[in-house]
């Protein structure tokens, strides 16, 4: 069972990396393949990520990082929980040291790709995962 509507994506890039061409082409993607994609630009503080995620009502944020602004998502996470928006799906692209993987997923960041993954295997993640949050979210309001 799911939303009677799109899944919502922010993508986003925080700290100081401009780099956005992994990250539109991921937009285009997303967008095209369903879902209602809100890009928004880029040097981002957190605490903004976590007021527009508020705010949209957003089933998934993805993060695009080519500089070492991937050490900024724990914190992400954090606030995140912090806000009880700890649900929602956050997913990293980009550039992401091997040693750095572990302690991004253990802060709570659900799925981490990096150059070369496929669109159709970052939709697909997407998919599943919003799928499930959306599913989550439903039975709260129908057992509430």
């Amino acid at each position: 069972m799911a939303l009677n509507r799109p899944i919502k994506v922010l993508l986003t890039k925080i700290g100081l990396d401009g780099h956005d061409r992994g990250f539109r082409l991921v937009a285009t993607a997303l967008r095209d393949a369903g879902m209602e994609v809100l890009p928004v630009g880029p040097w981002l503080k957190i605490e903004e990520v976590v007021s527009i995620a508020l705010q949209e009502d957003v089933d998934v944020i993805g993060i695009s990082s080519l500089s070492s602004d991937h050490l900024l998502v724990p914190r992400l996470m954090e606030r995140l929980r912090g806000e009880q928006l700890g649900d929602i799906l956050v997913v990293l692209g980009g550039i992401i040291p091997d040693e750095d993987v572990q302690p991004l997923m253990e802060s709570g960041v659900a799925g981490i790709f990096h150059p070369g993954s496929s669109l159709s295997e970052i939709i697909r993640f997407i998919r599943n995962g919003a799928e499930k949050r959306q599913s989550s979210l439903i039975a709260k309001v129908a057992y509430a």
